[in-house]
């Protein structure tokens, strides 16, 4: 399986790309710099630089072609503003979508937030701005997702942690709030990839206790 990372070089690229490198199904992992190169070369993928606020769709296609799966694992990350919230949480997932049908590459496997499902709107008055502009970039990239002829999968974990995975997860529709490993969704991610029936599915995911091999079949229609 050819995968192509955007979000290469973050938590939760990175973790995916050493599991696909242990596979030997070695992903191509889109990186800001060339210092970040050595990074994703250490997990046995390959790294291209690109400019995922910058680059247009046809170019972005041209690193695609020939790709069997696409997954959006970039972020803006902590310390950015509302403007670079829009530019990448939804600007270049729109954008990677985008260069899929320019490249023909139908399956987009999306990490999103919980919360996506309402945007800002399901805060409290007085949130933080910051935050409500994630959440509302959130949003608008899963609807325009759902909204193209893609077989799409959208992942919605709860609160990231950088504790070691367990392999059980909790993985439905609705989950409520929890935390999970970013290794927890990492290897969610590589299980939905695996499974094409959760195409059109959109996932809510927290830590649990059900191996993940058995909480993604949980999850399947019919």
């Amino acid at each position: 399986m050819r995968v192509v990372i955007a979000g290469g070089h973050g938590k939760i690229g990175l973790r995916l790309a050493r599991l696909l490198g242990e596979r030997e199904e070695h992903a191509i992992a889109l990186v800001r710099s060339a210092e970040q190169e050595a990074d994703v070369v250490a997990l046995g993928a390959h790294p291209v630089i690109f400019d995922l606020e910058a680059g247009s769709a046809q170019d972005l296609a041209t690193v695609l072609a020939g790709a069997d799966a696409v997954v959006f694992a970039a972020g803006a990350g902590p310390g950015s503003g509302a403007d670079r919230k829009d530019t990448v949480d939804r600007g270049a997932a729109v954008l990677l979508a985008q260069a899929c049908e320019l490249a023909g590459v139908r399956r987009y496997v999306m990490v999103s937030s919980m919360g996506a499902d309402t945007g800002a709107a399901g805060l409290p008055a007085g949130a933080d701005e910051v935050f409500a502009a994630y959440l509302d970039a959130k949003k608008a990239a899963d609807d325009d997702l759902r909204a193209r002829d893609l077989d799409w999968t959208i992942l919605r974990p709860g609160a990231l942690t950088m504790a070691s995975g367990t392999g059980e997860v909790r993985l439905a529709e609705k989950t409520g709030r929890g935390e999970v490993p970013r290794e927890d969704v990492a290897a969610v991610l590589l299980a939905l990839l695996d499974e094409p029936r959760t195409a059109g599915l959109t996932l809510e995911l927290i830590g649990g206790d059900t191996p993940i091999p058995e909480a993604v079949a949980a999850v399947l229609p019919g």
